[in-house]
């Protein structure tokens, strides 16, 4: 299926008896979205389910100074596929102001096992997808696009503050009121895997015929994923729940 150059295999609608999807299409479905790419398995999810919609896309991704900046060269892989607008924000400096996160500060080690150990809190970067967010609703006030939106999903509750609902039900009333009169009036911050596991995301993913191996997640940012951190933790377990081959090259197989 053809969305206006954007290339999806299948249409939304030939896959909603297969997998459960976030809200139902295509009533009201987003006209151009900021979609907040990371490469990784749920921003290319999003973003391959919103082509289906019929969206138009514009993938925005950050250099926050992260230590797994290959991440960027995979959501520009996945912009490339989708042949969709692919803008990089250059934060850098946050690594250096924001000590202290296993994702900024290399003095700080990346811990394994699941986001739901308290080790795991080590990997919060303060403020990360408000400061994100913010730079994307403003982008969506210059591009004139209806929607940003972003992959949080319900894995990430227990350790991320701002990957929550309270954290989007609020950051929206406040996007709103911050750009009154300069947003489409159907603006909203869309989180559709808010309450989806991320074993729901790779299966939705396979319905959509989402390139899995073109996608990051791996913490530690090497030649190959770690497959002991939490992201890899987490990758590796939704692909063996959903009994789907997983084509990620692991270091520790």
């Amino acid at each position: 299926m053809d969305h206006g150059g954007r290339r999806c295999p299948l249409d939304v609608l030939a896959v909603r008896d297969v997998v459960s999807m976030p809200f139902d299409p295509p009533d009201q479905h987003p006209r151009h979205a900021i979609v907040i790419a990371s490469g990784g398995l749920d921003s290319t999810v999003l973003a391959y389910w919103l082509a289906a919609l019929g969206t138009k896309l514009t993938l925005l991704s950050f250099d926050y100074g992260q230590r797994h900046r290959v991440e960027l060269e995979h959501a520009a892989e996945i912009a490339r596929l989708l042949d969709c607008p692919h803008e990089i924000v250059d934060l850098a400096v946050l690594g250096q102001l924001l000590a202290g996160s296993a994702l900024t500060d290399g003095d700080v080690p990346v811990p394994d096992g699941h986001y739901t150990d308290a080790s795991m809190r080590a990997t919060i970067v303060p403020n990360r997808n408000a400061i994100m967010l913010d730079i994307a609703v403003a982008l969506a006030v210059v591009r004139k696009a209806d929607v940003v939106a972003f992959g949080a999903h319900a894995g990430d509750h227990a350790v991320y503050p701002d990957c929550r609902p309270e954290f989007v039900k609020q950051y929206s009333r406040s996007a709103r009121i911050a750009n009154d009169g300069l947003l489409d009036d159907s603006f909203e911050i869309l989180a559709p895997f808010i309450t989806q596991s991320k074993t729901d995301i790779v299966r939705l993913g396979a319905a959509f015929g989402v390139p899995f191996e073109k996608t990051w997640s791996c913490y530690r940012g090497g030649a190959t994923h770690c497959g002991t951190c939490g992201t890899c933790t987490e990758r590796r377990e939704a692909f063996q729940r959903n009994g789907i081959s997983d084509p990620t090259n692991y270091g520790s197989a």
